[in-house]
């Protein structure tokens, strides 16, 4: 489906080392690491938004539908949710079915600026469907988000992943708890530059939280 192969030392990437990574259809992986190690530009990588990765990094992305779930909703503000919808190639009929599926039924007329911050992701969720996505990427969902919002955001997204099961999700977050419940695969970036320190299936549902204290420790051992 998708193969990473950047080199990123050999191409003035200062974050980013060398990643190598084979992503296929149905892998649900977290991404975790420290703060500021490099997880979103990794994944702006593979979404094709930095420009300065030379071809070959990202193999076989042309070939699929990306859906990005950013930390802002980036939805236009001065747009109605179902005209937001409509601008990635949603119709009418489309539109109200993605708000319905994300549970915002008989908000397609509202603002952006007029839904809680929990509800304007959702709503950006929904545009992210639109496209109907063979690799959904999501930026920290849930930060930000109150723990009943975050709650229910997280068991949204895990439907979705358990109704389209072909869909590939790479979710970037800091809580092992998101991988307990979103990921059947977890990598861990660490390093200067930063590269793939972990990268295996997700066994056990326990085991996540194990591992991931584990691979910190590590981390702080080094530093």
């Amino acid at each position: 489906m998708l193969e990473l192969r950047i080199r990123g030392r050999d191409y003035a990437q200062p974050v980013l080392g060398e990643v190598f990574a084979t992503i296929k259809r149905g892998d649900r992986i977290c991404l975790l690491g420290p703060s500021g190690i490099g997880k979103t530009t990794l994944i702006n990588a593979i979404a094709g938004l930095d420009h300065s990765m030379p071809a070959g990094a990202v193999v076989g992305r042309e070939t699929l539908r990306v859906g990005y779930l950013f930390q802002e909703h980036r939805l236009l503000p001065w747009r109605s949710l179902k005209a937001n919808l409509r601008l990635v190639g949603a119709s009418d009929e489309e539109a109200e079915h993605l708000l319905r599926q994300v549970g915002l039924a008989g908000y397609g007329h509202y603002l952006p600026d007029q839904l809680s911050l929990g509800m304007a992701r959702r709503a950006a969720l929904a545009r992210c469907l639109a496209v109907k996505p063979d690799l959904l990427l999501l930026d920290e969902p849930f930060a930000s988000l109150d723990p009943v919002m975050a709650g229910d955001l997280k068991q949204l997204i895990a439907g979705i992943l358990d109704a389209n099961p072909d869909m590939a999700m790479i979710c970037v977050t800091h809580d092992s708890g998101d991988a307990e419940l979103l990921a059947n695969r977890l990598w861990y970036l660490d390093g200067k530059p930063a590269r793939l320190q972990w990268d295996d299936r997700v066994v056990e549902s326990g085991a996540v939280r194990e591992l991931l204290e584990q691979l910190r420790r590590l981390d702080r051992v080094g530093s």
